[in-house]
This record gives structure tokens, C-alpha cells and sequence, in this order.
């Protein structure tokens, strides 16, 4: 959340000639509501499966881009099909970083009510062995800006 994935995902699709999927926006499409309407609405355990649904028809697509949301890996069926799909690039900022970059944000259904960087250094807790164990490569969007985390992945990419 907040790392980058979105512009940064652009930018190399862009880059590369390649298509860019959102899988947030693609079930924001599909089912016609918001994020944090289809938490509030539906539950996170419905939105986790529209989440994998939508991530499965994704990867179907040959030379694209799939820009995840931060949660998707929390799924290991997830992290199995990204792995078996191509590269997997981990966009990692730390907890204050990402806290700072998303405060005031509504559309953030896992922040409401919280404190942003107690959040997030709760679900880096969770999440970062998992995206370590999954990413063929960490880019710290922390310590560079859009540009160079695109040239970053690029250069992976075309070894």
C-alpha cells in the first residue's frame, strides 16, 4: 500500500510495450463499487477473492504488467501463480515511508480508524517475509524515485 506499484507499473509497461493491468481497478470495474465499499459491503474475505479471481484472469494475458494490491499476498495460491507467471518485483518503502505517502487517503479500507504507520508497520510485519520469499527482486521506491525504480526493473528484466 502506497509503494508505488501503479505508477511504477505504468511507466515500465509504457517502457517496455507492454499492457498494464491494476487488479484494483479491474474489480473496482467489475463489481462496480469501491474499495472500501466492497469492504464495508462485502467483507475483506469477499474482496481477498475477487482479489485472486481477478488476478488468475489477469496472469491469462501474455507481455503485460499486473500491478497487485499490497494484500493479494497474503494468498499462497496468489504467490504461486505470480511466481509461475513471469518476474515478480517486490516495490518495498519503509513503514514510514508508505505511512506518510497514504495519509489522508479514503481510499485505504484497511486504514480507517488506524494510526497509518502503526498499520503499516504491522502489515510489513505480516507481509515482508512473504514478499521476500516470493520476489525475484526487492526495489526500495524509498530510496529512488519513479524513473529510477523503472530503469531498476527494466535493466532485471531484459537480463
Amino acid at each position: 500500500m502506497g509503494s508505488g506499484k501503479s505508477t511504477v507499473g505504468k511507466l515500465l509497461a509504457s517502457r517496455l510495450s507492454l499492457s498494464f493491468v491494476d487488479l484494483d481497478e479491474r474489480i473496482v470495474a467489475k463489481q462496480g463499487k469501491s474499495i472500501p465499499q466492497i469492504f464495508e459491503q462485502d467483507g475483506e474475505a469477499a474482496f481477498r477473492a475477487m482479489e485472486s479471481q481477478t488476478l488468475e484472469e489477469a496472469l491469462q494475458a501474455q507481455d503485460s504488467i499486473v500491478a497487485t494490491g499490497g494484500g493479494a499476498i497474503l494468498s499462497e495460491h496468489n504467490r504461486e501463480l505470480m511466481q509461475q507467471a513471469g518476474q515478480v518485483i517486490w516495490l518495498d518503502a519503509s513503514p514510514t515511508e508508505l505511512a506518510s505517502r497514504i495519509s489522508g487517503d479514503g481510499n485505504r479500507p484497511l486504514l480507517n480508524g488506524a494510526d497509518p504507520l502503526f498499520k503499516m508497520i504491522t502489515l510489513a510485519t505480516q507481509r515482508n517475509p512473504l514478499y521476500a520469499e516470493a520476489a525475484d527482486l526487492r526495489i526500495d521506491t524509498g530510496s529512488m524515485n519513479t524513473k529510477e525504480a523503472v530503469d531498476t526493473i527494466a535493466d532485471f528484466l531484459s537480463v
